[in-house]
């Protein structure tokens, strides 16, 4: 595999990351499917994360498999795209939060609106 492959492949693996990010980011994660993904994507990442401590030249393979120069480049992508996946979810939960809080106030709103019409 020369040079332009490797390059080529780790623009499409950065690409794939920043897609399940984005899809990340349109879903909903209210279901039990959804929090059973994020297990087993917490899973492998902790086996992935243990495999380096022990092996770290693990990384610097796969870099040179990838057609990254050095393993803390190709760390480094994968901290970008995690942070990128982080975002998502966040801005997933504060929009799920938002949308709870505005029918709260709403119900509050009309409950407070009948009692004081009772009165």
């Amino acid at each position: 595999m020369d040079i332009q492959d490797q390059q080529l492949v780790i623009k499409i693996v950065l690409l794939v990351g920043v897609t399940v990010a984005t899809a990340l980011l349109t879903r909903s994660s209210s279901g039990a499917r959804h929090q059973a993904i994020r297990r087993v994507l917490l899973v492998l990442f902790a086996a992935a994360t243990a495999a380096v401590i022990v092996a770290p030249q693990l990384v610097s393979g796969l870099a040179r498999l990838m057609g990254v120069g050095r393993g803390t480049d190709l760390l480094l992508y994968g901290l970008a795209v995690a942070f990128v996946c982080f975002l998502a979810t966040y801005y997933g939960r504060m929009r799920m939060l938002n949308r709870q809080i505005t029918n709260l106030t709403r119900a509050l709103a009309l409950a407070e609106g009948r009692r004081t019409g009772e009165s």
